[in-house]
């Protein structure tokens, strides 16, 4: 069962990896993957203009549930959640992330790809663990391998993954959610060609019903 604050996951099998380089994107990229039936999406703050991003999605698209990637330490989750993002996503963990998130009450997807590391995000609190990269971290497999020590934990694997082994992880008990950005491919994203990507999103939404049926 996922803790309340994670709820917004529930329904979201598949989270797609935003890079967005231009902030006129960001609006007509978000309004095209709701329309194909995603939803909670994650804004990586890997180019300059993600924090707007994030602030006029968060008050453009109110069907979308906005969240920060690539968060990589207190100032960065600070200015994630001031720009609007409801919930935060790490490739690591670090003391000064597990702090804001408690102090600031906002989700936190801790990343973790060894037992070590799983073992000291949930003993900090922490349920719901990004792993990252998946492909090279040992993939569907790895996950698999720690529901026995790690029951009570689920993992949103990013990395490598698209349609083809998309689910080879969504059917594993202990994946709540994977994430990519096979629905948004470079050239479509640069022709504003958002069609394209509300279709490739519609496809990967029918994958989600997947998920939802093995559970």
């Amino acid at each position: 069962m996922l803790p309340q604050a994670y709820n917004f996951l529930a329904s979201a099998s598949v989270i797609p990896v935003m890079v967005i380089e231009r902030e006129a994107d960001a609006i007509p990229m978000a309004e095209a993957l709701v329309a194909g039936g995603i939803k909670v999406l994650e804004i990586t703050l890997r180019t300059p203009c993600a924090l707007a991003a994030i602030k006029a999605i968060s008050e453009a698209v109110p069907d979308a549930h906005v969240g920060a990637g690539t968060v990589c330490n207190g100032d960065d989750f600070s200015a994630a959640v001031d720009a609007g993002a409801r919930f935060i996503v790490s490739p690591g963990q670090s003391d000064a992330l597990f702090d804001k998130s408690i102090t600031s009450n906002t989700p936190l997807l801790p990343g973790a790809v060894t037992a070590t590391e799983v073992m000291r995000a949930a003993e900090a609190g922490f349920k719901v663990l990004k792993f990252f990269p998946a492909s090279t971290s040992g993939g569907a497999a790895a996950i698999k391998a720690f529901s026995g020590p790690f029951s009570s934990i689920s993992f949103v694997p990013t990395g490598g993954i698209g349609p083809k082994n998309l689910l080879e992880y969504l059917q594993l008990p202990n994946v709540q959610a994977a994430g990519g950005s096979w629905m948004l491919p470079k050239d479509k994203v640069q022709s504003g060609d958002w069609h394209a990507v509300t279709q490739l999103s519609r496809e990967a939404s029918e994958l989600s019903k997947i998920k939802e049926s093995i559970q």
